[in-house]
C-alpha cells in the first residue's frame, strides 16, 4: 500500500470483497448492517461494488494485466 498500484489493487480488493459477503445473506445482516465506522467503510464498498459491479470488473481486469504485464 505504499504505492499507488498498491493502494489501487488494495482498493479494488476491499470492493470486490465487500460486495461480495454483501451477497451471503448471514453475513451481510452481520458485517455490513452497520453503518458507521470501519463497517461502514465496508458497507459502502459493497454499495460501490454492486452498483458499478461492470466498471469494478472491467477496473479489476485492467489492473490484473498491469500488475501481471507491465510490472
Amino acid at each position: 500500500v505504499y504505492s499507488l498500484d498498491g493502494l489501487l489493487v488494495f482498493g479494488l480488493l476491499l470492493v470486490c470483497t465487500c460486495a461480495y459477503l454483501r451477497k451471503v445473506p448471514r453475513l451481510r445482516s452481520w458485517l455490513l448492517s452497520e453503518r458507521r465506522g470501519i463497517w461502514g467503510v465496508c458497507h459502502k464498498a459493497a454499495v460501490i461494488g454492486t452498483r458499478l459491479h461492470v466498471a469494478v470488473s472491467v477496473s479489476c481486469l485492467l489492473m490484473a494485466f498491469y500488475v501481471l504485464v507491465g510490472k
